[in-house]
């Protein structure tokens, strides 16, 4: 198959990766290419590459700031670039709901050429940072908003069955596909020697964008009361708008915190040398950061908000605390501080179930839509 993959914010030619679409997008592509197919990328991120379509990216004023921050860049739709880049595919695979996107889309249906969707941005996130945090009015109006676009596609592909439930219950009316953003080959268990400095620290991590929803602040609020807070060095691995913030409430509390933004073989390397990872997030789609981290046998322990499918990475009880109440997550922290038995068992459990998120196996399923989709298009041009 041809595919052409349109995402906003793509991988430049630096290679540098700053949000988990992004990430997605760029494995997909490989694995993609690795089955045998010819992949496209439409973006507005600078690329020199020959199967990269470059649009120019869309100023948004002061919105563009914060865009930034997260690190997303909207694109501008180019009907001749968008024209280039769709000629000869067999299907178009859009990865965000904005205006590139929506004039995609119009340019697709008007060319014949089936298409699918992915839902990735989740309200929540949106609302999170405009300062909107639990206003289930605006949550409700984006996905009103969203709404009109989906309903467009036949396919969405939705990575967890908390964000299809919600489509459902949000009157959208397109067929969803369950199917996990996958994770690299790379997170394997192995051995790796722990850091000099942290030698005689328990390492308690992070995966996630440093912003208002991920709830970086209850993790330190935990560590903070913990009879073990002068042994915890907390490693929070990302970029975001809320680093500032989150490095001044560390300071205030005594917390030792680091932060790292790395490539993929080096976070490997802290997924297997630390001692326990927390997704603290009220809002998340999936969470491949805790994927990765429990691939490599680390212990998780999750939040339980409703709005986090991560919590469905839960095997027992003790991996997850009641959102929002650090008192809870603290305990849960030291519960695996002094049981260390129960860890391991864990740890063993968690490298078997992470299997069945392998990118390979997800990318698999994803193509059978791709199928579906072309043939749903020859039937009715028939």
């Amino acid at each position: 198959m041809v595919i052409t993959l349109v995402m906003d914010k793509y991988v430049g030619d630096d290679g540098k990766v700053t949000n988990g679409t992004t990430m997605t997008t760029l494995r997909f592509a490989k694995k993609l290419m690795e089955h045998g197919h010819e992949v496209r990328i439409v973006t507005c991120t600078p690329n020199t590459s020959s199967n990269v379509y470059v649009v120019p990216e869309y100023n948004m004023g002061c919105f563009t700031k914060i865009t930034h921050a997260q690190g997303m860049a909207l694109g501008k739709p180019d009907k001749e670039i968008l024209k280039k880049a769709f000629e000869g595919s067999d299907v178009i695979h859009f990865l965000m709901p904005f205006m590139l996107a929506r004039e995609g889309k119009r340019m697709a249906d008007e060319m014949g050429i089936p298409s699918t969707c992915a839902f990735h941005v989740q309200p929540e996130n949106i609302t999170y940072s405009l300062g909107l945090k639990g206003n289930k009015l605006a949550s409700n109006t984006i996905y009103n908003v969203f709404r009109g676009y989906y309903n467009k596609f036949n396919h969405v592909h939705c990575p967890s069955n908390m964000i299809a439930n919600q489509l459902h219950q949000h009157g959208y009316k397109a067929e969803t596909h369950v199917i996990s953003n996958g994770v690299s080959s790379a997170f394997v268990p192995k051995e790796v020697e722990k850091p000099t400095e942290y030698k005689d620290k328990i390492v308690v991590m992070m995966i996630g964008r440093l912003s208002n929803e991920k709830r970086q602040d209850l993790i330190i609020n935990a560590i903070a009361e913990s009879k073990y807070k002068d042994k915890i060095v907390l490693v929070l691995c990302g970029v975001g708008p809320q680093k500032d913030k989150i490095d001044k409430l560390a300071k205030k509390k005594g917390v030792k915190v680091e932060f790292k933004f790395l490539a993929e073989k080096d976070l490997v390397d802290v997924c297997n040398y630390a001692d326990i990872y927390v997704h603290a997030s009220d809002i998340e789609i999936e969470a491949i950061g805790c994927i990765e981290a429990f691939s490599c046998g680390m212990v998780p322990i999750i939040s339980d908000n409703e709005l986090s499918a991560t919590n469905q990475f839960a095997l027992t009880d003790y991996n997850l605390f009641k959102h929002g109440n650090y008192f809870d997550l603290r305990d849960k922290i030291e519960f695996f501080i002094e049981h260390d038995d129960i860890k391991q068992d864990l740890s063993k459990k968690y490298i078997e179930y992470a299997k069945q998120f392998a990118l390979d196996n997800c990318v698999k399923e994803l193509e059978k839509v791709f199928e579906k989709a072309i043939e749903e298009n020859k039937s009715q041009t028939m």
